[in-house]
């Protein structure tokens, strides 16, 4: 049974749909371009930086680390909110102690199979909700959103959830992903409107 995460708002707002945001019941996909391949036997999921443990972990070896399903919302900047999404895969906090992060560690920067990239606080990245997902809706996660794994973040923008994400680096100091870069806002919290820098 999944963990009912949807209640995470109160922390943030008023209402489960953030301003400017509309329901759907749809989960649309939006991509910066093309869906990339991946192939199962070669694909590896690393960790480095401000870490005393560099990981570099197959399919399998992820999908051995201990998982939990979640049912959370899902906020894109383009305006909808598809509510009640059922994910299921490895909380932030278990990869980030396998790794034993560094005591001066404050940044994270995911990187994903098409070179994109996004940022986050560490601090927020260890918020509850804050899961590298691997299956969607009881189904393995689908390549157009993110399979075989994506980075989801209920508590902001989807766009700090990387799809595709085949790595973490995690920085003693800020460094903007692909996005910020581009003018969009580095905190991106849904219930202040933060779309933009």
């Amino acid at each position: 049974m999944a963990e009912d995460l949807t209640d995470l708002y109160r922390a943030f707002g008023d209402s489960r749909v953030p301003p400017g945001q509309r329901e759907t019941d749809e989960f649309p996909v939006l991509s910066k371009g093309e869906t990339p391949s991946w192939n199962r036997e070669t694909w590896s999921f690393d960790v480095w930086g401000a870490v005393d443990t560099d990981l570099a972990l197959s399919y399998d070896e992820f999908l051995d680390l201990p998982a939990t399903t979640q049912r959370q919302d899902f906020h894109c900047v383009t305006g909808w909110s598809a509510l009640g999404r059922v994910f299921t895969g490895v909380p932030f906090p278990t990869v980030a102690d396998r790794a034993d992060v560094h005591d001066d560690a404050v940044h994270v920067l995911f990187h994903a199979l098409d070179g994109y990239t996004t940022d986050l606080p560490l601090s927020e990245c260890l918020n509850e909700g804050v899961l590298f997902a691997y299956g969607h809706g009881g189904d393995e996660l689908a390549a157009d959103h993110g399979g075989p794994l994506r980075v989801v973040t209920p508590h902001k923008y989807a766009y700090k959830g990387a799809k595709w994400v085949d790595g973490v680096e995690f920085l003693t100091e800020e460094k903007r992903g692909y996005w910020e870069q581009r003018g969009y806002s580095a905190t991106a919290n849904p219930w202040n409107e933060e779309r933009y820098g």
